[in-house]
């Protein structure tokens, strides 16, 4: 396995708890695990609170202050980013990391125009004078498939569609040309024949560049479509990581199996209701002292209430990691 670009070990991320409460904190992240190496994309999959976006802020230093921070690793090109200060931290965000947000109209400052946006994402370019700074961000805008960019620049965020403004969001985070993108559900907001346009945009671009990507989804069609390997997240850990043929091929942990039943396929028959996951996703199951997921497991036994499995390798292909009592390879 070659040396990761960007590698998380036991990440824990918490937060006061709110008043009434009591003392204390809640934890978001509880042990999550995730490896990308450079020029690949790993597709971040799992239910809402499971902790994909959290991980991502705190690989960006974007968390908030009163936000408890800690790893066993959190490194970026072997630095580690726990030991940066925060001058550091927003260097490397404008330069070696790239993001992309959900909701590109709440990204994006209603009372800037396109052009004066996406000029601030080359403060580090000193000396560029203004028609090169122009024609530096119109090239962006026409790279993402943007037609008369010249003119978009001047237009306001109000003034393009939803897919116009993801894509400038796109064109805005790869300005500074970054190693490692981070995508959080940059489709969901967008209709099923744009969600298609975006996927097939953020994957050309980031081949041609050879540009690592962390694409955060609700989707396992989408994780098919655009990551070579899959991290299943629940309650704040990460519980299965796999290429992506081999995830969908023969998921190992029962939270796989049980996303994929979910989904809706062409062989079943005309009236077969899905599948689903019995229960919730409790948001006091990152401070379980077992499984999170044992009380909605139908493998769960007594072991997985008090002891909480690690994210273990397991023989047969390989980089298949699952953290299951019960799994067998």
């Amino acid at each position: 396995m070659s040396e990761a670009l960007l590698e998380i070990r036991d990440l824990c991320v918490a937060y006061p708890r709110p008043r009434g409460e009591g003392a204390g904190e809640r934890r978001a992240l509880a042990g999550f695990d995730l490896s990308v190496r450079a020029g690949e994309c790993v597709a971040l999959v799992g239910e809402s609170g499971s902790g994909k976006s959290q991980a991502c802020l705190a690989a960006l230093g974007l968390l908030p202050r009163h936000a408890s921070v800690c790893a066993q690793r959190l490194a970026f090109d072997g630095r580690d980013l726990l030991a940066l200060d925060a001058r550091a931290r927003r260097e490397l965000c404008g330069s070696a990391f790239g993001a992309i947000f959900q909701d590109p109209l709440a990204a994006l400052d209603p009372y800037l125009s396109i052009g004066e946006q996406l000029v601030e994402a080359l403060w580090r370019e000193r000396g560029l004078g203004r028609a090169e700074l122009e024609a530096r961000c119109a090239a962006a805008l026409d790279e993402v498939g943007i037609r008369e960019p010249r003119e978009r620049l001047r237009a306001y965020p109000h003034q393009l569609s939803g897919g116009m403004r993801q894509r400038v969001l796109i064109a805005m985070a790869l300005l500074p040309r970054p190693r490692l993108l981070f995508a959080d559900e940059p489709t969901t907001a967008l209709d099923v024949t744009l969600q298609a346009q975006v996927l097939e945009l953020l994957r050309r671009l980031q081949r041609e560049r050879g540009m690592a990507l962390v694409f955060v989804t609700h989707s396992l069609g989408v994780a098919a479509r655009i990551a070579d390997r899959v991290a299943v997240a629940y309650a704040g850990r990460v519980v299965e990581h796999a290429p992506v043929e081999q995830l969908f091929a023969r998921p190992l942990h029962p939270y796989t199996r049980a996303l994929l039943e979910c989904v809706p396929r062409l062989d079943h028959a005309p009236g077969t209701r899905l599948s689903t996951i019995p229960g919730a996703l409790d948001a006091q199951a990152a401070q379980a002292a077992g499984c999170a997921f044992a009380p909605r497991c139908a493998l769960a036994v007594e072991r997985c209430a008090s002891e909480s499995p690690r994210l273990e390798w397991r023989a047969g292909p390989p980089e298949r990691r699952a953290a299951c009592h019960e799994v067998r390879p």
